[in-house]
């Protein structure tokens, strides 16, 4: 017989934004449900695979669930964070779904369950009341839809977008005129099915078996312009484990990918396909670079030939394969507003986008993000406006918000979205839909739900200032909602700041500093600072703007070496800019060896400086 249950807040998917709302959610009092189809709960971070997250790495961006998330890793990974270079955080998955489920667990009033995917929603005109389970169903007076592809929506139907818009949609710069045949061979961007390789340090490691239909020439060149150790280093995790998720001649996936959302039978014969792909990537490494290289044991957890109400393959080696794609994209609702590209893109001659203001006036922010924008379609180019800057020695993307509004359906109450399927335009996807950003939405989603219970109202009805000073406040955790690259929580002034701009969004500085002391807002603890430091001496070069290398002096084993100077902090960005050239520097960091560059922490006044 099927069960019935009730709830507070049901939260449909353990994805990043699933996860984050359901915690939050339950946090701030609400009694709430979690359903997943998986075993693992974090999604892209974790069941996904791609546990070498991009955006919101500097120390300004690493608040909310997401900043607590980093210190949380770094406490539990004995090897620290830094170890790929196409990331400053690399973890074992296995950490972060230990760090997720211990999280659900501490809550008495959340409820997990796990190994169910929805079968129907349960509606009544334009109130969204609950979800069909094959084993039992929930009502709830709020439902949140965290799958993988946006599957409430579609059982709801509810309206939302699939594909591409035209220029003449919204005007944005990137989007093309019209149909052609990269749009028509890709309605979305090719998820990627992650794998992982260990080194085996010997020619040891057991054979990967090619997958049927077997074409080795789809792989040629992968690697052709790195070289197979930094390819590897790419996505290097603790342990001698490597993560591949490549997009050269790599393992992304996009071959009918309109099968992801026509049926199930359909996606199923999509998802075989897209492990396959992987499987020959992974077995076309290992004939090139030797049996030194083979499947990663024991990562994932083995879940058998049925994941839910999808079927997949058995695995040759289960440990090896993510429980599921990464996807880069969704169904999107069609939501109360909409995250244009123009929205993300950074203010003219400035660094950081303007923020979101509602028809009130009001700034309707609750998330931030950083990314640079980026789109995967196998075998095209697609170019997009640039939204990155240099800062900190480095290239990193603008930062932006997301709206509030672009979490609520325009014409539907009870039901919120909190993952790639908010109200957001296909191009803008590229920059919103990565785990930092994703996870703090899922935060905001949650608290906006709990403050809806608690006040007996629709998600359209809550001011957005109260959820956003909600989360300004919130006791473990609390998140930024206005990008300032000078001042983070540990700073006195942090949330001052904050609502400074909040309620002042046409004095937001388009540099993104605020104007108050330099260096004022960005004292404290750094997600780094929980591992020991070394020092380095040496002398100091400015190859150019926002470009620096240090010539190692000591220690004495790297002498005559030349090292890339990073910096995530914002005080060590300033010395940077002003520090003379060719002459002595004393610092205290961490080496990277896979990016080949030096986190500075401090530096140390020197004689000459």
């Amino acid at each position: 017989m099927n069960s019935q249950f009730h709830t507070d807040v049901l939260v449909v998917g353990g994805g990043t934004g699933g996860t984050a709302a359901a915690i939050q959610a339950a946090r701030s009092g609400a009694k709430t449900m979690l359903v997943s189809e998986f075993p693992w709960l974090g999604g892209m971070l974790t069941s996904a695979g791609v546990s070498v997250p991009d955006g919101n790495e500097l120390e300004a961006w690493q608040t909310g669930l997401w900043g607590a998330f980093l210190r949380e890793l770094q406490q539990c990974q004995p090897e620290g964070l830094d170890h790929s270079w196409v990331s400053f955080f690399s973890f074992d998955p296995r950490i972060g779904a230990q760090i997720f489920a211990r999280w659900v667990q501490e809550l008495p009033n959340l409820n997990w369950l796990v190994g169910q995917v929805p079968q129907a929603v349960l509606r009544q005109g334009d109130r969204i009341f609950g979800v069909e389970f094959a084993e039992f169903t929930v009502t709830a007076e709020i439902t949140i839809d965290a799958t993988e592809l946006g599957d409430l929506l579609a059982l709801a139907e509810i309206p939302y977008r699939w594909g591409w818009e035209w220029r003449s949609q919204w005007g944005e710069p990137s989007a093309p005129i019209a149909p052609n045949e990269l749009t028509t061979k890709y309605p979305v961007q090719a998820p990627t099915w992650v794998g992982l390789m260990q080194d085996f340090g010997d020619a040891i490691a057991p054979v990967i078996l090619p997958p049927p239909s077997y074409n080795p020439e789809i792989f040629a060149g992968a690697w052709e312009s790195y070289g197979a150790e930094q390819f590897l280093d790419y996505g290097r995790l603790p342990g001698n484990l490597f993560m591949l998720n490549w997009p050269i001649c790599g393992n992304d996936y996009g071959e009918g990918l309109d099968r992801l959302v026509t049926s199930t039978t359909a996606r199923s014969e999509f998802l075989q396909e897209s492990l396959w792909h992987t499987q020959g990537f992974l077995h076309y490494i290992q004939t090139q670079l030797g049996r030194r290289y083979g499947l990663a044991e024991g990562v994932f957890p083995s879940y058998g030939n049925r994941v839910g109400a999808y079927s997949r393959a058995p695995l040759h080696h289960s440990g090896a394969y993510a429980l599921h794609p990464y996807y880069r994209e969704s169904r999107r609702v069609v939501g109360m507003a909409t995250v244009r590209e123009q929205d993300i893109l950074p203010l003219a001659e400035g660094r950081v986008a303007a923020l979101p203001v509602a028809s009130t006036d009001k700034v309707n922010a609750i998330a931030i993000g950083n990314y640079a924008n980026d789109h995967h379609y196998p075998g095209f180019d697609f170019p997009l406006r640039s939204k990155s800057i240099r800062w900190g020695g480095r290239w990193t993307g603008t930062p932006f918000t997301i709206p509030y509004h672009c979490l609520i359906p325009a014409a539907i109450d009870g039901f919120l979205a909190c993952e790639q399927n908010i109200s957001v335009s296909h191009i803008a996807n590229g920059a919103t839909r990565l785990q930092p950003v994703v996870m703090n939405l899922g935060q905001a989603a949650g608290m906006a739900a709990a403050m809806c219970i608690s006040r007996g109202c629709q998600p359209r009805e809550l001011p957005v200032r109260d959820v956003q000073e909600a989360l300004l406040q919130e006791p473990r955790c609390p998140a930024a909602i206005v990008p300032l690259f000078n001042s983070s929580p540990a700073s006195p002034d942090w949330l001052e700041w904050q609502r400074y701009y909040l309620d002042r969004p046409e004095e937001y500085p388009a540099s993104g500093n605020h104007w108050g002391k330099k260096g004022q807002g960005d004292k404290g603890a750094t997600t780094n600072d929980l591992l020991p430091i070394t020092h380095y001496s040496g002398t100091f070069h400015r190859r150019d703007v926002q470009d620096y290398t240090l010539t190692i002096s000591t220690p004495e084993e790297l002498q005559g070496h030349d090292w890339t100077l990073v910096t995530l902090r914002s005080p060590i960005d300033e010395k940077l800019q002003i520090y003379p050239d060719n002459q002595p520097i004393s610092v205290y960091g961490r080496l990277n060896h896979a990016g080949r560059w030096l986190l500075v922490e401090e530096i140390e006044p020197t004689v000459n400086h």
